[in-house]
């Protein structure tokens, strides 16, 4: 199906919304730079962000013709007419309320909401609606929008780790505001823009209460509202962050050890409590999860692996070899999902455009994770991590991650767009890794 969005006003208004958000956020960074030298980067990156949902709009709409950022936007304009017709049945279903009942209200002069009975894809068709009124029901203009407010979760990210290691402000302007895929799938009308935020949020205001120890009650809200927004959108960004975080928290406490060898004593022990309290929280939370509950899981993951495969996704597909519903039999899988998310597809696998910049962008990371692990010796490798606690959390948290897409994901369409949230927290902790090496063996040489 052939879906045309654009209209004249997209192309009328965007460039005065630009304008508009080029002079805040000029603005923004002239309040801030003086204290803040960082804001330099500030409007630079707001710019690329945007630039990126217009990115999303142009492709989806004359390369892919259609999409999810399209029927994103097409149920949320459903919904935006039907408060016109009859508020009633749009409060309901603002409300949650999506039954067949309330569906039958939508009409041809309203359109159709494609996602009413999508839970986790609901969320994201109510939580636009504001932007599409706002925007006189723009496709562009609510993208950019959405791009423009989600950028605060980026751009947190980026301060945190350079608070922790300021000497690689270049290499987090990269790996954070201006990695291709990521910004390119982390700015449209998706799930992947609201949750890349959130994550950002949660790691940030993490990092400010627990381990900064900057306790107030504003803190912790922003914790629990970017973990419900995950919870609600994407549950299996949460499985990688909690037991990454039970240890951050940890390893803290361990740099203050100073024996080496009962550092490398208690870690294994803490990293059992974070893996074992992510496990609880999870299973505690089985209801509001649904097909993300731990006894559902990992059935889900298999289907989805196995439907991927099928020829409607055009061959486009990845094969990491059989597997089962049994912890076991995934567990033996993991070094292939976690490899197929980090470094696929490959220049040998690309078969398209889009496709072809993801293997590009694919092949310098896993050059640079190469050298990495050859100059470090391999074990070097995490042994070093283990010293900086930030830099052990974003490992954790991007091997993780990386697992739970790879494994449930065998289509390189999806796997390049749900690997994004990793992708930050993944080539930033190179670049330190790479600095924290290099900075050893000058200290080695007396320079």
């Amino acid at each position: 199906m052939n879906t045309f969005v654009l209209t004249i006003f997209d192309l009328l208004f965007t460039p005065f919304l630009l304008l508009f958000i080029f002079f805040v956020g000029n603005y923004i960074r002239k309040k801030n730079e003086q204290q803040q030298p960082l804001y330099k980067w500030y409007t630079r990156g707001l710019i690329v962000k945007c630039f990126g949902a217009i990115a999303v709009c142009l492709i989806y709409q004359f390369y892919y013709k259609d999409g999810d950022t399209v029927n994103y936007f097409m149920s949320s304009q459903a919904l935006v007419k039907l408060f016109g017709k009859n508020p009633t049945v749009f409060f309901d279903i603002m409300k949650g309320n999506t039954t067949w009942e309330n569906y039958s209200v939508f009409d041809n002069k309203t359109g159709y909401c494609y996602m009413m009975f999508d839970k986790q894809a609901m969320v994201v068709v109510r939580l636009i609606v504001p932007l599409i009124m706002v925007s006189f029901q723009s496709f562009m203009v609510s993208s950019i929008l959405l791009a423009w407010i989600c950028y605060t979760g980026i751009w947190r990210l980026f301060l945190l780790f350079n608070e922790e290691f300021p000497a690689l402000e270049k290499q987090f302007a990269i790996s954070i505001l201006f990695i291709p895929s990521v910004v390119f799938w982390g700015s449209g009308l998706l799930k992947d823009t609201i949750t890349l935020s959130a994550v950002g949020w949660y790691t940030y205001y993490f990092y400010v209460f627990f381990v900064k120890k900057n306790y107030k009650i504003k803190y912790i809200f922003f914790i629990f509202i970017s973990s419900l927004l995950l919870v609600l959108i994407k549950p299996y960004i949460l499985f990688a962050l909690l037991p990454g975080s039970v240890i951050w928290l940890a390893n803290q406490r361990l740099v203050n050890v100073k024996s080496k060898f009962l550092r490398l004593f208690l870690a294994p022990f803490f990293i059992a409590i974070g893996v074992g309290v992510g496990f609880f929280i999870l299973t505690k939370l089985g209801d509001t999860l649904g097909d993300y509950s731990v006894d559902k899981v990992l059935t889900k993951a298999v289907i989805s692996n196995k439907d991927q495969k099928s020829e409607y996704y055009g061959g486009n597909s990845f094969d990491i070899g059989e597997f089962d519903a049994s912890a076991g039999s995934i567990a033996s899988k993991a070094h292939l999902a976690i490899a197929a998310t980090l470094f696929r597809p490959t220049l040998l696998d690309a078969r398209n455009p889009v496709m072809l910049l993801s293997a590009l962008e694919n092949t310098y990371i896993m050059v640079l994770t190469l050298l990495l692990l050859i100059r470090l010796k391999f074990f070097g490798f995490f042994t070093l991590i283990g010293e900086k606690p930030l830099l052990l959390f974003s490992v954790i948290f991007s091997l993780f991650f990386a697992f739970s897409v790879g494994i449930a994901t065998s289509n390189f369409g999806s796997l390049v767009r749900l690997k994004i949230p990793c992708i930050p927290f993944f080539v930033s902790s190179l670049f330190v890794l790479r600095y924290l090496y290099e900075q050893k063996f000058k200290k080695k040489l007396g320079v």
